[in-house]
């Protein structure tokens, strides 16, 4: 079955990096467009960026991480990566990733970035 494993969440200071990965199996990775949304404590999941698939080409972002956040994929490893900068205290969250198939999506269950000094 379709499986996704978030890794790379932990605590960071405001202005640092982090690093999340995203494993998947259970499917021909390179088949799917993937996402990364996030849920801030008492707030609605969001969308955070995705990317196409294959080569990962197309690659989109919401407007708050335009310029901090970089979404990459490396479909010998079956992976996608989320690389953040200039992390903020409203980065605080659990990020998912999402992989979308046949109109079915599939989530992993998260990984914990929390921002404070």
């Amino acid at each position: 079955q379709v499986q996704l494993v978030e890794s790379g969440g932990g605590l960071v200071q405001p202005g640092g990096s982090l690093n999340l990965s995203c494993v998947v199996s259970g499917v021909t990775f390179s088949y799917h467009y993937m996402s990364w949304y996030r849920q801030a404590p008492g707030k609605e999941r969001e969308w955070v960026a995705s990317i196409s698939d294959d080569r990962g080409d197309r690659r989109s972002y919401v407007d708050s991480v335009k310029g901090r956040f970089t979404i990459s994929r490396d479909n010998s490893k079956n992976a996608m990566y989320l690389h953040m900068t200039s992390l903020e205290p409203e980065d605080t969250a659990v990020y998912y990733c999402k992989l979308s198939k046949d109109a079915t999506n599939y989530w992993g269950k998260g990984t914990l970035v929390t921002v404070s000094s």
